[in-house]
């Protein structure tokens, strides 16, 4: 867990925050517009106020010491209650982005409020050490089939997404977006957008329900020409904590987010949720019961890897539950965990409209240590596609006190795995179906370097169970398509619930990441 301090407010402290707080919420719904005109009156020029990255932490620290306030999440009639084909007609009009034209390496681009989208988000423009809003106006979109507001209405913006040339040096693609509570995604060279990430979580999978905390404004720093990277600042808030964040961005093959969060939690927080990971799993080759579907697969993620803090790389794959499950894997100090795809044939899911095979995976990379606490991953039933129903993240062993300051440092990585990986061998494709005699057939595939040139006599596989029996573990060469692969069946005896774990071993030496599994009757 990041360093954690009993925090002491200045007067200083407690004045700057009083100044900033006004500022930002004001554009985030609370008060009204921040730069508010009477109707009929000319806009006026926003306004500025120094910054750097202490003002939004002072402004999170001062919002903790309050009691939370819902925002204001009224709308004008002609947006409210719009389905989702009549909000995607809406639509900002791409000349009118965020630096076009000035030939700099990024430029934003705004999403307008309505359907789920109904909070307002405060956006502001860093440069020069100053920040001044970036003004809502209907002219800045089109509305396609939605009549637009009127023209001095202030609705304001429900988030924004960043476009780079990433792809080809003559076009700015879309490579991350922040849109929707706390949640945002990105995608690396040649991927299609999957799963998302999240500034907090709290009390996932709770019975007494799940708290979503909101960003309430972000503070995104003018590029430099030439960068590779850009700069947004991050106000977070919710009933139970305010938290501050940098995120430092960089496109590429893979792409890049630091993130430095500092949490402020209002109340003592037991369920909180750091680096999460949100994802779908509707059906794979390991998970297929009554599914009636051309396509082999279809998921955002196949499985949850750990890297835990004894150095150990764990795979576990995901399935779509009868009932919602909640695994959870206690580790000190976790040097990693992720959501990842790892099927990126086509033929593994053949869908030329969804394209899963290029859909990001997330890794969640610590800095510094985490302390005591568990990797989770919870697991929710879904009869759609739609939904994402995969949560993963890291929860601290102790509470999160009331009026502390907590701070995590972490490194996303969005791309084709996770990075560092050591010279084992991976499960790449966990296949299951019925065995003989009421059993449950597994087969693994497996590849990676570490199988090459291997004397199939000197290598087993050690395949053990909490319950129930393992029949028949057979390893062999896959000529077909390289790598080994392992089978076995699981007799589980009445058991509804049975863990699985596999290895592929030469003697006493590890050939292959930890196999992790979790059967449900």
């Amino acid at each position: 867990m990041g360093t954690i301090t009993t925090h002491q407010t200045s007067r200083r402290d407690l004045l700057a925050g009083s100044v900033a707080l006004p500022f930002v919420l004001a554009g985030a719904g609370r008060a009204g517009p921040a730069y508010a005109q009477d109707k009929g009156q000319p806009q006026q020029q926003p306004v500025e106020l120094p910054f750097d990255a202490n003002v939004v932490r002072r402004t999170a620290r001062t919002l903790a010491e309050k009691p939370f306030q819902q925002p204001d999440t009224s709308l004008p009639p002609s947006l409210t209650d719009l389905d989702y084909d009549k909000y995607r007609t809406i639509r900002f009009k791409p000349d009118r982005a965020l630096w076009r034209g000035e030939g700099l390496p990024f430029e934003a681009q705004f999403f307008h409020r309505g359907f789920l989208f109904t909070d307002r988000v405060a956006i502001h423009e860093v440069r020069d050490g100053k920040a001044r809003p970036i003004l809502y106006s209907p002219d800045l979109f089109d509305f396609g089939a939605v009549p637009p507001p009127p023209s001095d209405a202030r609705v304001g913006f429900a988030g924004f997404r960043l476009h780079t040339p990433i792809n080809r040096p003559d076009y700015y693609d879309e490579v991350a977006v922040f849109l929707g509570a706390s949640y945002f995604r990105a995608v690396a060279k040649g991927q299609t957008y999957g799963l998302s990430a999240r500034g907090l979580s709290i009390a996932t999978a709770d019975p007494r329900g799940e708290e979503f905390p909101a960003f309430r404004a972000f503070w995104i720093e003018k590029p430099p020409p030439h960068t590779g990277s850009i700069v947004v600042h991050a106000l977070l808030d919710s009933k139970s904590a305010a938290a501050a964040y940098r995120f430092t961005i960089r496109p590429g093959e893979t792409t890049v987010f630091d993130v430095e969060m500092t949490l402020y939690p209002r109340t003592d927080l037991d369920l909180p949720g750091i680096g999460t990971c949100t994802s779908m799993f509707f059906f794979g080759p390991n998970d297929r019961v009554g599914v009636d579907d051309f396509r082999p697969a279809v998921h955002d993620s196949d499985g949850l890897a750990i890297r835990n803090g004894r150095g150990e790389e764990i795979w576990r794959p995901l399935h779509n539950p009868a009932d919602l499950q909640i695994s959870i894997f206690e580790d000190t100090n976790p040097r990693g965990f992720g959501l990842l795809q790892r099927a990126r044939d086509f033929r593994a899911y053949e869908d030329l409209e969804s394209r899963f095979e290029t859909r990001p995976s997330l890794w969640v990379e610590p800095i510094g240590d985490w302390g005591t606490g568990a990797t989770q991953l919870v697991e929710i039933p879904t009869r759609e596609e739609i939904h994402d129903n995969i949560v993963a993240f890291w929860r601290p062993k102790d509470r999160l006190s009331a009026k502390g300051e907590y701070w995590f440092t972490y490194r996303l990585h969005w791309g084709a795995g996770k990075p560092g990986t050591p010279p084992l061998a991976v499960f790449a494709r966990t296949r299951a179906g019925a065995g003989p005699d009421g059993t449950r057939r597994f087969v693994l595939d497996i590849t990676g370097d570490a199988l090459k040139r291997l004397d199939p006599a000197a290598v087993r596989g050690l395949v053990e169970t909490d319950k129930g029996r393992i029949l028949n573990v057979v390893t062999q060469p896959n000529p077909v398509e390289g790598g080994w692969r392992m089978s076995f069946e699981l007799a589980p005896e009445r058991e509804t619930v049975v863990e699985l774990r596999a290895l592929l071993m030469r003697g006493e030496e590890r050939l292959t990441e930890t196999w992790l599994y979790r059967w449900t009757a």
